[in-house]
Order: structure tokens, then sequence, then C-alpha cells
């Protein structure tokens, strides 16, 4: 995993959240929502790039207002799952 360096003004972390780690969380939710709104990242990346077992993943992306997208690559995903464990 690579890790990215930004510098924002302290006054605003102190706006954001009282925790760094809670800024890093949200940081990086933002980047995969906005790579799963442009079609850049699937369910399943969302779901590795956060963490997220299944359930959890369209819970958060349903929370964020994101339409189901069910694409190739999704599907491909699945069918190397069924593959695997069939």
């Amino acid at each position: 995993m690579a890790t990215i360096t930004v510098e924002l003004p302290d006054t605003f972390i102190q706006e954001l959240t009282p925790s760094p780690d809670e800024i890093s969380r949200r940081v990086r939710e933002l980047v995969v929502l906005e790579g799963y709104r442009s079609e850049r990242y699937s369910r399943g990346e969302v779901a590795q790039f956060l963490g997220l077992g299944w359930h959890e993943t369209e819970q958060f992306l349903a929370e964020h207002g994101l339409p189901y997208q069910y694409t190739l690559q999704d599907l491909e995903e699945d069918r190397r799952t069924l593959e695997r464990v069939g």
C-alpha cells in the first residue's frame, strides 16, 4: 500500500474530526467514493480498499446515495469467486 501525505491547516483538521485516524479513514472513503462514482472502482474494490464485507459495502454505498452499478469487472470477479469455491 502506498502512503500519500496531504498538508492541511491545523484549524481545518480540528473542525473535521478529533482523531487523525478518522481523518485518514474519511480521506480513503472520499477517494473510493469518487472512484466508484466514475466507475474506476468496482464494488469489490471498494470493499477491499475499505476493509468491508459485502453487507457493509452495500450499506456504505447506499448511505452515500450511490446506485447499484454492476460492471463487467464485477461480473468477472464474481465468476472467479464462484470458480474458486465451486
